[in-house]
């Protein structure tokens, strides 16, 4: 086991790199750059823009050389000392804005995810061993409905019923006395109380999608000679049901953690939008419109390494889960 996490951890660093050379040729993709963004904001509101201002402003920040010279100075900020490079939009440097951010989403990718298995694998079950019931019908039924609907539309709804209804805010993370306030065990209160609704929201359609495998593969081995011999021996259905075909009908839902974790993070851009969320999402959607290249850059670099992590968690709890595996 500690070979093959080593050799993950090996692998991971050459993946990272290409991540990142790709990272930084998609944001220079646009034509342009953040100058030519911010010459055409300056001259739509009617301001003056004279070429040497911007010529210097292009020297100031490195956009007057080439983009391999831009790469390298870029990436040997980040190995060398942890500095993702300066915001021109908002003239900071990029780790000050992306870490309290980031954690927030990580949170909420990690809370929807484990709102998602713990939701989507009892009800699976029931699909599975159930097949064809009303129960059944009806939770294939929302399922679909579920896959189908954005889900920034559900936080629409969610937000209207919620503030209609119930006459609480839901916009935010925090309430508004507590939004700058220091940590408090009232301030970790407060966050638990306002967290739910956008972890529901963004887990739904994970929910409907790991539901959908987990009665599938259920169904699956259900049918296997393995389950009949089980039965013939005389052991109790639940506990023929949970000792073997549920653990192996678990394994593609293990292996989803690679892919859900950033699927939770790039589903809160629109919603963190619509409810006003702290997260990763709504910077990452203005340095893209902006052309902010290092923010830009650094945000959709960290996403990717958040799915090189899920793939290794992913994989290891495979190998421990499935004895199979640990032998090959």
């Amino acid at each position: 086991m500690f070979n093959f996490v080593i050799r993950r951890l090996i692998y991971a660093v050459p993946t990272i790199f290409a991540v990142s050379i790709i990272s930084f040729w998609i944001i220079q993709l646009p034509p342009g750059d953040f100058m030519t963004t911010l010459m055409a904001d300056w001259a739509s509101q009617g301001g003056a823009v004279e070429q040497g201002t911007v010529a210097a402003l292009r020297e100031r920040y490195g956009l007057d050389q080439p983009i391999y010279i831009q790469y390298y100075k870029w990436m040997a900020g980040i190995v060398t000392s942890g500095d993702f490079g300066l915001s021109f939009e908002y003239g900071r440097p990029v780790a000050e804005l992306i870490w309290g951010r980031l954690g927030y989403s990580f949170l909420l990718a990690v809370l929807t995810l484990c709102f998602a298995w713990a939701v989507a694998i009892p009800i699976g079950i029931f699909s599975a061993v159930r097949q064809y019931s009303i129960g059944d019908y009806f939770t294939t039924f929302l399922a679909f409905i579920f896959l189908a609907l954005p889900n920034f539309v559900l936080a629409l709804a969610v937000m209207y019923v919620v503030s209609t209804y119930f006459g609480k805010s839901v916009g935010g993370l925090f309430s508004p006395e507590y939004a700058d306030a220091s940590w408090s065990l009232g301030r970790v209160w407060d966050l638990i109380t306002h967290i739910w609704l956008p972890v529901v929201v963004i887990g739904t359609g994970s929910l409907a999608a790991l539901l959908r495998i987990m009665r599938a593969n259920l169904l699956d081995e259900l049918r296997k000679p393995y389950v009949t011999t089980a039965r013939a021996k005389g052991l109790s259905e639940l506990k023929l049901l949970i000792r073997y075909p549920v653990r192996i009908a678990l394994n593609p839902l293990i292996s989803a953690i690679g892919w859900i974790l950033p699927a939770a993070v790039s589903a809160e851009i629109l919603v963190s939008v619509v409810m006003s969320l702290p997260t990763t999402g709504p910077l990452l959607l203005r340095a893209l419109l902006s052309q902010d290249m290092y923010l830009a850059g650094s945000l959709i670099l960290l996403i990717s390494v958040l799915t090189i992590i899920g793939t290794l968690i992913s994989d290891i709890l495979l190998a421990l889960a499935d004895p199979r595996i640990r032998l090959q």
